[in-house]
């Protein structure tokens, strides 16, 4: 066996073995790992392993069996490599660094000694990430109290503060428009205490300072703010969570790739929105959809349309639409997977991606995911300008396009808002892509957190799915079914639906009317079944 295919097998080996002791300790490996840059110089490392928030617990290096391996550890420490946890190894030896002092160093083949080093790899945690943890803990603790304090304040102005009780009202009435005409006082009330309490959390993340002030939708909640929680009473109220978000900045800051940060958010928001209101996260589906179910379904989406089609995605006139953005994950794939097409993508980003959303956290993530993402790829920031703050499903002024005529347009949460809506809805959409919210009805049926009624997407159920059905009852009407409904209407005759969902419309009674029209609608088929029921596996 030559040398140079000896040290291949054993750095390929290093690598597998680090990966498997990684995936037992809830960490996932980085290949070719990028460190942050110094004097605008790249420094790749061979291997990161990572927390779930994208923030290093360790890395690896390979060297050359040839190469002086004291040398190369002292000329990577020159170069700023990171001292923290790092094993050096160059197929012969290996060389754990802990916190700037070597640790331990063994033969590779001495199995009992390489163990004992991984040991200790493995046994490190970074404080950050020990102070994040705790943090997130006593976050869990203190922001009960914290809510409380803030609806009392809330519910107080809204009886003794004149200027804001004018200012809600005006703002209710534009949600019940925008949203859907069942948000309700608490509802808004709900809709502010997210934006103050978020506003640290995504002003750090990104460095984006001015968001909040600059959205056009937070401007109208920064408003409503304003009337009534500012200075000293802002900063008492908020004290108690300041441990958490001074752990958000630090950790944050550790993290060096914009698409780590981007999952970092995420993960922080899936965190935040369960701890913040269990009976939402439920009824959304909060839970991200994982990066790698998102970039197969965008690449299939594109071998889909241009065999179909001969189109392809970044082309110019296939206005690409996901209509339940979440956190933005899928419009960021797109931008990621029309990267090195640099004129195409700045028509496709302002002119034919649009997104929808109806929760104001999640809204907030997925715009400063989509324009942090362009910015990344472009150098150069240019604000999204078709993310709607809509729901959706009541977003009835784009259906029927095909035929000629809209239905009537809900109204605004602000005018840029509404004139992002319209110009939506005037477009032949030709892609809708994305993940529904999943539930049926809720988890816990005492919950009493039904998912509400949208009459004409029900009535058009009603009419399609049930009818076709022979089942005496069916869950027809769940949110999935909804979506499936919506984006047929909403599609152009020429155009693709890519959504992940259950899998009950495949086989199940209750589902076979829904089998029989969507094969009358559409002339094609495919179905990736992952086979995620619960039930049957």
């Amino acid at each position: 066996m030559s040398g140079s295919t000896r040290e291949g097998v054993v750095s390929e080996a290093f690598k597998d073995l680090l990966k498997g002791f990684g995936k037992s300790h809830d960490l996932i490996f980085l290949n070719q790992y990028e460190l942050p840059r110094q004097d605008g110089n790249r420094r790749i490392i061979d291997g990161a392993l990572v927390y779930d928030l994208r923030v290093p617990f360790g890395y690896w290096e390979a060297k050359d069996e040839e190469d002086d391996l004291d040398k190369e550890i002292a000329a990577k420490f020159r170069r700023g490599y990171p001292r923290d946890n790092i094993i050096f190894e160059d197929s012969k030896t290996a060389v754990l660094i802990q916190r700037g002092n070597e640790v331990i160093r063994c033969p590779v083949e001495d199995t009992d000694k390489l163990a004992h080093l991984l040991d200790r790899f493995f046994q490190y945690e970074r404080p950050e990430v020990a102070d994040f943890r705790k943090a997130v803990i006593q976050f869990q603790a203190d922001l009960p109290e914290v809510l409380k304090a803030l609806r009392s304040m809330i519910d107080k102005a809204q009886t003794e503060n004149a200027a804001f009780r004018k200012g809600a009202v005006k703002f209710l009435k534009h949600a019940q428009d925008t949203i859907n005409p069942a948000v309700t006082a608490a509802d808004v009330r709900e809709m502010l205490i997210q934006h103050v309490l978020t506003e640290e959390i995504f002003s750090k993340v990104f460095d984006e300072d001015d968001f909040h002030r600059q959205n056009n939708v937070a401007k109208e909640l920064y408003s409503l703010e304003g009337l009534f929680f500012t200075g000293a009473l802002k900063k008492a109220t908020l004290k108690g969570l300041e441990p958490y978000y001074n752990a958000i900045r630090t950790t944050a800051h550790q993290i060096t790739t914009h698409t780590e940060k981007q999952t970092f958010l995420k993960v922080v928001y899936e965190g935040f929105y369960k701890v913040y209101n269990k009976k939402a996260a439920d009824r959304l589906g909060v839970v991200y959809t994982p990066n790698e179910i998102v970039k197969f379904m965008v690449e299939s989406t594109d071998w889909l349309c241009h065999k179909h089609f001969g189109k392809s995605l970044i082309d110019r006139d296939v206005q690409i639409l996901d209509p339940a953005t979440g956190t933005g994950t899928f419009i960021c794939e797109l931008l990621e997977h029309f990267r090195g097409q640099k004129s195409k993508l700045a028509h496709k980003y302002k002119e034919e991606l649009h997104a929808n959303e109806v929760a104001i956290l999640p809204y907030y993530v997925a715009n400063l995911n989509i324009e942090a993402t362009y910015a990344s790829i472009t150098g150069q920031y240019e604000e999204f300008p078709n993310l709607c703050f809509v729901d959706t499903l009541d977003n009835l002024g784009g259906l029927g396009i095909r035929a000629g005529h809209q239905h009537d347009l809900f109204g605004a949460m602000s005018e840029e808002n509404v004139a992002r809506i319209k110009r939506q809805n005037g477009r032949k959409i030709s892609v809708v892509i994305g993940n529904p919210p999943y539930n049926a009805n809720q988890q816990n049926e005492n919950d009493n957190n039904r998912n509400r009624t949208y009459p004409r997407i029900d009535e058009r159920i009603k009419n399609t799915y049930i009818k076709l059905s022979t089942a005496q009852k069916t869950k027809a009407y769940d949110m999935y079914t909804r979506f499936f409904r919506w984006a047929s209407d909403r599609l152009h005759d020429d155009g693709v639906l890519a959504f992940i969902s259950n899998r009950s419309f495949i086989d199940s009674r209750t589902m076979d009317g829904f089998r029989r029209a969507v094969a009358k609608e559409y002339s094609d088929i495919y179905v990736v079944d992952l086979g995620g029921d619960v039930r049957a596996n």
